[in-house]
């Protein structure tokens, strides 16, 4: 992909969470030199916003194959096992000790935000050698601006500093810019470091995801040693089975455990939830806020003294302005991979494996990797990401062949995910047979009858060959 006019160049990485440094281990593993760029002051800096939490795939799951090499040459311990580490745990074990192996720690700007990327004299019109002319990153750090030419770019800058909203409609409701102070969004601490502003309170915990069940479990637990703490947690559609997950079904019991668990605070009573609950308003009212909603088609008021946003996040290009983008227009994510992700369309939680096909952008050698290359979908794992840099970095270093050689296997979920009128009739039906090459039940029995498939994928974007099907182990 190199031509001798960025041959000698590094490769910029935009981002040092668990994907960035995967990336570098693998550019440092081909021969190449990396150059991180992170906005925080330590690598890792988005997990330790959410520390406290415990993953629910365990570490053999969350460390990268090249980054256990380098590791392990540097004579350090690396992680593995069924262990479930939590957020601080892989920062800690993980990710800065791989951050100070020296052909990483060389290239690693800790406190960098990238301002902007573009080609070194071509705005986003310009045609002429535009492939040929290196990248431009600037960013900014303690010292200023900064510009650095690359002979490629991987953004793994994730989505975690551009939380969704309220608004069901994508917009933040009246009243949210206003009620911020009393506002949160992601994975507050709300039994540990931020204990005293959630104890004996009234919170509304907003979301339909493993981070507000989290969230909602921890002020349950919280209660246990406050007890006049109040929890109620809101959902903006309908769809608790889908929410609750496959239980015993999922093949990573951590997360199958955490819908079991918030299934059986709601069993008991202990936990309130509301659905399906549209804001439409929040405002002040004492020291807390009034939020006015729609629950069920009636108009509701819920008085609080917090709201916990947890309805997801969405990826931030603004920076990406002078490059050329192909995006799908409902996901975000690149039109290859928007029909293996979209949770419309996409019925079970499980993603065939992916890699530089369907992460290619009409920009050459930049490529969006990890969580933002989901764009606006849900249940991304590392081990995803990892197999994406690993197949993203083998086209950046010339080998073609090894880039398509995707291989990757991930737990099932043991829950269908698309709408009813979909998973109710073609798909699932519980996990195919091992010997049948087919997503589930209800594709391998459509194959048997000689059909195309289940059908459970079907889009209006066309597929990329045989992996657009709805819950495929990777085989």
């Amino acid at each position: 992909m190199m031509n001798s006019a960025t041959r000698e160049l590094p490769v910029a990485v935009i981002g040092a969470g668990p994907v960035g440094l995967a990336a570098a281990a693998r550019l440092v593993e081909s021969g190449l030199r990396p150059i991180l760029l992170e906005k925080g002051a330590r690598v890792g800096a988005a997990i330790l916003e959410w520390d406290q939490v415990r993953v629910f795939s365990p570490w053999d799951y969350n460390v990268d194959a090249a980054a256990r090499v380098l590791l392990a040459e540097d004579g350090v311990a690396v992680p593995s096992g069924e262990y479930l580490p939590t957020g601080e745990e892989i920062v800690t074990q993980y990710l800065e000790p791989l951050s100070q192996v020296p052909p990483i720690a060389a290239g690693l700007r800790l406190g960098a935000e990238v301002t902007g990327i573009t080609r070194e004299g071509h705005d986003l019109m310009s045609n002429d050698g535009r492939a040929d002319a290196p990248f431009v990153v600037r960013y900014r750090d303690a010292e200023g601006e900064q510009r650095l030419l690359a002979s490629a770019v991987i953004d793994a800058s994730g989505t975690w500093s551009c939380p969704n909203p309220i608004g069901a409609d994508g917009l933040a409701v009246p009243g949210e810019a206003e009620a911020s102070e009393l506002i949160a969004y992601g994975i507050p601490d709300v039994d540990g470091v931020e204990r005293d502003t959630y104890a004996d309170k009234r919170t509304l915990v907003l979301g339909s995801g493993h981070s507000a069940i989290n969230v909602a479990l921890a002020l349950l637990d919280l209660q246990e040693k406050a007890p006049a703490t109040r929890v109620e947690w809101a959902l903006r559609r309908d769809r608790t089975e889908r929410l609750l997950g496959g239980g015993l079904n999922d093949q990573l019991p951590g997360r199958g455990a955490l819908g079991l668990a918030a299934k059986q605070a709601i069993d008991e009573g202990r936990l309130n939830m509301l659905a399906p609950f549209v804001v439409e308003r929040v405002g002040p009212i004492g020291d807390g806020l009034r939020v006015e909603a729609m629950l069920g088609g009636r108009k509701v008021i819920k008085d609080v003294d917090r709201i916990v946003v947890a309805t997801g996040f969405r990826p931030d290009f603004s920076f990406l302005r002078e490059l050329r983008l192909g995006l799908d227009p409902a996901v975000e994510a690149t039109p290859a991979l928007a029909p293996l992700i979209d949770p419309n369309f996409h019925s079970c939680g499980t993603v065939p494996p992916h890699g530089v096909d369907e992460l290619t952008h009409p920009e050459p050698g930049f490529f969006v990797v990890g969580s933002k290359s989901y764009g606006r979908a849900p249940t991304f794992l590392m081990a995803t990401g990892y197999e994406q840099v690993r197949s993203v970095v083998a086209e950046i270093s010339g080998d073609p062949v090894a880039a398509r050689q995707i291989h990757l296997v991930l737990p099932e979920t043991g829950v269908c995910s698309a709408p009813s009128e979909i998973t109710s009739t073609s798909c699932c039906g519980g996990p195919a047979p091992a010997t049948v090459a087919a997503c589930c039940a209800d594709d391998a029995a459509a194959k048997a009858n000689g059909e195309a498939g289940c059908g459970c994928t079907s889009t209006t974007v066309e597929p990329v060959a045989a992996k657009a099907t709805c819950c495929q182990s990777a085989a």
